[in-house]
């Protein structure tokens, strides 16, 4: 009998222990945490935590960009989307409204987020009124675009 009070083969683990502490064999760092203490290890990124401070302020944070990197906090970014534009149009500080097949593109730059659109395919943008915010953390610009598609893109009337 082990000494948990049960026959048969003692348990394995994969490197995690509930308590944080590291498993028998296993390199420190190498597991996760949940809830518990920072991971330690030598290789950035080897540990993971859940749920747990990172002591890094979220408005600090660089966020993560496609291809492994990160992106600078003022670093201009950028998402576009077509859309059909509701009744009524979208009304643009150079030409006032415009209608149909639009495209969407939301801008972040310098700490602000700034909405233009076009006609589907052609070359000009225009400014999309009262479309510019302060955005101090850009990882929210996917949100904003995805507030302002729902808000524009109208192709049932």
């Amino acid at each position: 009998m082990s000494e948990r009070g049960v026959t048969g083969p003692k348990p394995t683990t994969a490197g995690m222990n509930v308590d944080g502490d590291a498993a028998p064999g296993v390199a420190p760092g190498a597991g996760m945490n949940a809830d518990g203490p920072t991971a330690t290890t030598a290789v950035p990124g080897a540990g993971m935590q859940a749920d747990a401070d990172s002591g890094v302020p979220a408005n600090e944070r660089e966020p993560a960009v496609a291809g492994g990197g990160a992106a600078a906090a003022g670093a201009p970014q950028s998402r576009t989307t077509d859309i059909v534009a509701g009744p009524g149009g979208v009304m643009t500080d150079e030409v006032g409204v415009v209608t149909g097949e639009l495209t969407l593109r939301s801008d972040y730059a310098d700490g602000h987020v700034t909405l233009m659109v076009q006609y589907k395919d052609a070359d000009e943008w225009y400014a999309v009124t009262g479309g510019r915010a302060a955005l101090p953390d850009p990882a929210g610009l996917d949100a904003v675009h995805g507030i302002a598609v729902g808000l524009l893109h109208r192709p049932e009337g």
